[in-house]
């Protein structure tokens, strides 16, 4: 009798452990995979691409450990990889491919159109053919880039400058970046409407040399601060900011996409990144996460701005002035209301007489 018993319990043990075996599979297997594509700065450029990893971690809440089985990152080295990574990306076992930057708009383009059953999002892009199988998400980036040239601007008044110069470091030239630059101009343009800026596109995103030798010849020219939205080409606008404020000289940089302050450091509490242009580019990919875990996928265009916070500005530094914050938070709340409109273009700051001629900024 014993004996058999102890079969049965056995029996009993084994069946339980194979059921909840067979549970814990399952629960995995309806886990959302999701892969994320990006150019060769890939997702430790501390700004764009770190942004949308950071909504992916948010979605899993695990810090990284289901990195390689539930969620992962390719990295293209050129372009000529977006293609291929894509299609790759579509025949493996994920549920959504992301995609980050406009750059990639043409692949993305090309490869949905071949797996209409592969859900797609492409970051800053709202132009593509509308597919049930793509979302796109674009940023009304030129309103959080008007908040840090008021911010900016009106830190210089404070400090006394007579005629401040101001400057703009670009990665790649396109529609998305002039919002960027735009936003800005407009934004210091309010303080200062006969402000001189000068810009430099680097035509890259990871060349940081570049960016830093650019910025090196506008803070010996004269200029203030330098906004730099050029991904991880931005970091050496923030390198050269800091070597220039470690010389004494009062000059700054501002960071893009994520807050940068920690980047700027150069001593105990000191930072050259006076503030940061915040796009919460994390928002998009964790809302494209939730709706396929959801079911509520429906491909489109999706906007974020200041109204849904998608965008904003940072005040960790200490040394951004009470004032300067006010005057950012005013045109804020003008943005908000409707009171203020910031152009998108270049072609529209130009025909108001905001933006000077002979940027290298660029609408299409």
């Amino acid at each position: 009798m014993k004996k058999t018993l102890a079969i049965v319990l056995m029996v009993l043990c084994v069946f339980s452990a194979f059921a909840q075996g067979a549970a814990e599979g399952t629960a995995k297997d309806d886990q959302v995979k999701v892969v994320l594509l990006t150019d060769a700065t890939g997702i430790d450029d501390k700004s764009f691409n770190a942004a949308a990893w950071r909504g992916i971690l948010a979605f899993y809440g695990d810090e990284g450990a289901g990195r390689g089985t539930l969620y992962e990152n390719i990295t293209a080295q050129t372009s000529d990889d977006y293609v291929p990574n894509l299609k790759n990306a579509a025949e493996a076992d994920w549920d959504l491919v992301i995609t980050t930057g406009f750059t990639w708009g043409d692949a993305v383009t090309e490869v949905a159109a071949l797996y209409p059953d592969q859900k797609f999002i492409i970051v800053d892009v709202d132009y593509l053919p509308k597919t049930d199988n793509l979302i796109q998400y674009i940023y009304e980036e030129e309103q959080g880039s008007y908040l840090v040239g008021v911010a900016a601007a009106t830190q210089a008044k404070l400090d006394g400058i007579a005629n401040p110069k101001f400057g703009f470091v670009g990665g790649v030239a396109g529609a998305t970046i002039t919002k960027f630059e735009i936003g800005y101009i407009e934004g210091v343009k309010s303080v200062f409407p006969d402000a001189e800026i000068v810009d430099y596109y680097v035509n890259n995103w990871g060349d940081p040399a570049s960016a830093k030798t650019a910025a090196k010849s506008m803070y010996d020219s004269g200029v203030y601060c330098i906004f730099a939205a050029a991904g991880g080409s931005g970091l050496g606008v923030i390198n050269q900011a800091k070597e220039e404020r470690l010389a004494g000289k009062n000059v700054w940089a501002i960071g893009v996409d994520s807050d940068q302050y920690e980047d700027g450091v150069y001593a105990e509490g000191k930072s050259a990144v006076l503030t940061s242009m915040i796009k919460v580019v994390e928002n998009s990919t964790l809302d494209a996460l939730t709706k396929v875990k959801e079911g509520t996928w429906k491909g489109g265009v999706v906007t974020q701005n200041m109204a849904n916070e998608g965008v904003g500005y940072a005040t960790t530094n200490s040394e951004l002035k009470a004032e300067a914050k006010a005057a950012a938070d005013a045109a804020k709340a003008d943005i908000l209301s409707g009171k203020l409109v910031v152009d998108k273009t270049y072609a529209a700051a130009k025909a108001k007489g905001v933006a000077p001629a002979g940027l290298g900024a660029i609408d299409d």
